[in-house]
């Protein structure tokens, strides 16, 4: 566990209006230590962007239970990793991102993203363990 000088921003994308999982994502990354910033459902780009670069968080997890996620999780991480100092921030996704069988994790990988956590797909590891993973930042061990 860290000590809580972590601090992580919780989203959705901008077409996902439900907040449970935003809830439930909160309160695990707080059991690990993280100070959350919560941003709610229906997101829109641009203020997820501005949000991320005045916070500089530690972490970036953003959720999407509507099916929709691979596709407007590739717009975000695009977004994202064109703002130089977000380059290096740690971005995960998860939950349902999409309605079709298979999976996402590969092409959402590849467009940026650290890790991706899908429904119903086996991830290598679990959040926690991914948590854990994370290298120190600024002087804090993880």
């Amino acid at each position: 566990m860290i000590n809580g000088n972590h601090r992580a921003i919780v989203s959705t994308v901008a077409s996902d209006s439900h907040t449970w999982n935003l809830v439930f994502l909160q309160l695990l990354l707080e059991e690990h230590g993280y100070s959350v910033t919560n941003l709610g459902s229906c997101v829109p780009d641009d203020l997820l962007v501005k949000e991320c670069r005045e916070l500089r968080p530690d972490l970036i997890a953003i959720s999407s239970v509507n099916g929709h996620g691979h596709q407007d999780g590739r717009r975000v991480i695009s977004l994202l990793r064109d703002c130089p100092e977000l380059r290096d921030t740690p971005v995960v996704i998860g939950g349902k991102l999409g309605v079709a069988e298979g999976s996402y994790g590969a092409e959402l990988r590849q467009a940026g993203y650290t890790e991706v956590f899908e429904d119903g797909v086996p991830a290598p590891i679990d959040f926690g363990q991914f948590l854990q993973s994370l290298p120190e930042r600024a002087g804090v061990p993880v």
